[in-house]
């Protein structure tokens, strides 16, 4: 198996400026780098950098993907929009991970599967633009993803049975954020990306109330932001013109959905065994169904595909001589293309000596139809083939 990896990070709320790209650039001189994106990919060789400090120190999202099954993405957000102490109750091992500097929480998801040999059908250059999205959505205070990533965490229990110990089974979930029932299109990049399974994102969600439909409304947040002081809202719009407006919008939104979300009482926390058992449940069921659907549909085709062959008999009974003789002709030719359509002729006119309860006469003209071509090595070949 070639080697294969893929890097790419960005720079999302501040560009780099000349120095600091000049010291991305000492660790990579095939690298493409623009003051908010670096991407490689390598097929010998490994990036020199910690890709860990890279995020600490420059930029806000990475995602790493490698031929022997690896896939890890990463995000870094000011710590007053993602709170650590929120970010450990999702956290699992190495495959759910965050840390903290000064002024950044970082978060680490990672998804391996080595299980085999592993051919990309995706362009992984279009993986990280799909998934950037919930980077904003838990800035806003949106935890979906942080969930989707611990159970895809354990989710890999299903993969590989040495991932986790035993006692791993009486593990609680953590809070179940509302609308796993209805993912973003960034959620649902992030869950394939994570190898989530479908079944079992279903059976989380049985657990997760629906969302608002009017969380953002604007005129409820038009509404909400003119409550807001003056002097504070100045100083928003001062950070804004700093630079800032990325952060400004994260930080409202926030504020703004923390303030007007509805109350719900958390529901009981299921155990990591109920909700893994109850997917391989729902998987079952959804194969027994589609087993049986396949089943009814193929008896469908089958029933079509008999009254099809009926309706031509009785067409052929009408003009049997004829397709006697269509026979003879289609030999005559001594062209293979011509054998084939003459057995599928006869293959039908057996069907219906068959039907007729003529199959004796027909086994008398076949057997000297067999005679009379004897030297026709080719012809035989096709005949004895079909049973003729």
């Amino acid at each position: 198996m070639s080697e294969y990896q893929y890097y790419e990070f960005l720079a999302i709320d501040r560009p780099l400026n000349d120095a600091e790209q000049a010291e991305v650039r000492a660790l990579s001189t095939r690298a493409r780098i623009t003051a908010t994106s670096f991407v490689n990919e390598y097929h010998w060789g490994d990036l020199k950098g910690n890709p860990s400090r890279l995020m600490e120190r420059y930029y806000d999202a990475h995602l790493y993907v490698a031929n022997w099954g690896t896939h890890r993405v990463m995000f870094r957000l000011p710590c007053d929009l993602l709170d650590q102490v929120v970010v450990e109750d999702y956290c699992v091992g190495d495959q759910v991970s965050a840390w903290t500097t000064h002024e950044f929480t970082l978060l680490e998801l990672t998804s391996a599967d080595h299980a085999g040999e592993f051919d990309f059908d995706y362009d992984s250059e279009t993986l990280l633009s799909g998934i950037i999205g919930v980077r904003a959505e838990l800035a806003a205070g949106d935890l979906r993803p942080l969930y989707l990533a611990w159970l895809a965490a354990y989710g890999a229990w299903e993969r590989d049975e040495d991932v986790f110990d035993r006692d791993a089974d009486d593990d609680l979930e953590p809070p179940v954020p509302p609308g796993l029932g209805a993912l973003t299109a960034a959620q649902r990049a992030l869950a394939d990306f994570l190898r989530l399974d479908d079944d079992l994102i279903a059976i989380a969600a049985q657990a997760s109330p629906p969302l608002e439909q009017t969380t953002d409304d604007s005129e409820d947040l038009g509404a909400w932001v003119a409550r807001l002081p003056v002097a504070e809202k100045d100083r928003l719009l001062a950070r804004v013109a700093q630079g800032e407006a990325a952060r400004v919008r994260m930080e409202l939104l926030r504020r703004f959905r923390g303030d007007t979300a509805p109350t719900s009482p958390a529901p009981a926390r299921r155990t990591v065994a109920d909700l893994l058992d109850d997917a391989a449940r729902r998987r079952a069921d959804r194969e027994r169904q589609a087993a049986a659907q396949r089943a009814k549909d193929e008896a469908r085709r089958e029933q079509a595909r008999l009254k099809a062959r009926e309706r031509r008999l009785d067409t052929l009974a009408d003009e049997e001589d004829a397709a006697w003789s269509r026979v003879d002709a289609l030999i005559a030719t001594r062209k293979p293309a011509e054998y084939d359509a003459a057995v599928t002729l006869l293959t039908d006119l057996r069907a219906l000596a068959e039907r007729e309860d003529r199959y004796d006469t027909f086994t008398l003209r076949t057997t000297a139809l067999r005679q009379a071509h004897a030297r026709k090595p080719t012809l035989i070949q096709r005949l004895e083939q079909a049973g003729i």
